[in-house]
């Protein structure tokens, strides 16, 4: 499968079926985490595994964009390991690195024949606390992962997009 076929073959599933990820696959997806670039290769990604029936509670408590998968992926970085600009303050690269490590474990995932969500609709401060994350981390997003349901559809949206001439421009 190209890149485009692979692009074009993943969808934003928002309901998963009861089916188990092999460990193998799941493994498989979370090795290609460390084939992403990260600023200065300085790794400051975490990804927490939640699988138990505790853990997903405590998530569906948290937010609705678990979808019914028994594998959910939350993403941190440790503020302590992210590159930062030392020509402007303030500038750093832990949610760009978290981005780019999810965006390669989202496109292997498919490749696997599992799919994925990208979601950020939750109050960080409260999964973090609630997951006992460190203080030194930050939440990026969670993403479920799984087997879709056999009547899982794209979003209507799924396929609209804007011109590349109002994304492109050349100075």
């Amino acid at each position: 499968m190209t890149f485009t076929e692979l692009a074009k073959a993943r969808f934003s599933v928002r309901k998963y079926s009861n089916k188990p990820i092999e460990p193998e696959k799941l493994q498989a997806v979370l090795e290609s985490a460390k084939l992403a670039p990260t600023a200065k290769n300085q790794q400051p990604q975490r990804i927490y595994v939640l699988q138990s029936e505790d853990s997903l509670a405590k998530l569906n408590q948290l937010t609705h964009c678990a979808y019914g998968a028994n594998t959910v992926l939350l993403f941190t970085y440790n503020e302590d390991e992210e590159w930062k600009n030392p020509l402007e303050e303030g500038v750093h690269s832990g949610v760009e690195d978290v981005s780019i490590v999810a965006t390669h474990i989202m496109f292997r995932a498919v490749e696997l024949g599992l799919d994925t969500t990208w979601c950020n609709v939750f109050a960080n401060s409260k999964l973090e606390e609630v997951f006992n994350i460190p203080e030194n981390e930050h939440s990026v997003l969670i993403m479920p992962i799984g087997y879709r349901a056999e009547d899982a559809e794209p979003s209507v949206r799924h396929e609209q997009t804007k011109e590349l001439s109002d994304m492109v421009k050349y100075l």
